[in-house]
């Protein structure tokens, strides 16, 4: 049974590189808030995993609680921000409601 929760984790470790590569090639603000609360999501599940390999599960879910409020928490606060701002360049040039340049 540890083997399966290996290699599951193993599979979600690996698949973390491709959310990883929308985060950072996203085209836009959106794609990249999404990619990060993927991983965040994702990572979550890799400690509970790992929490039933080492037979520990009782304290890997209490990090795997404390991370997942953390992600969630960040990334309503990122949505919330790049809702204002439009752009995680800064200099660039904002959009107005219609999505046209100002």
């Amino acid at each position: 049974m540890e083997n399966f929760f290996l290699i599951t984790s193993l599979i979600l470790g690996f698949l973390v590189i491709f959310s990883l590569y929308r985060g950072v090639f996203g085209p836009t603000v959106l794609d990249r808030i999404v990619s990060v609360g993927v991983i965040g999501t994702k990572t979550t599940v890799i400690l509970a995993l790992l929490g039933f390999i080492y037979g520990r599960i009782d304290m890997f879910v209490d990090i795997c609680l404390a991370y997942a409020l953390l992600n969630f928490i960040t990334t309503l606060a990122a949505a919330k921000f790049f809702r204002v701002r439009k752009s995680i360049v800064p200099g660039s040039k904002f959009l107005n409601d219609k999505g046209t340049d100002l």
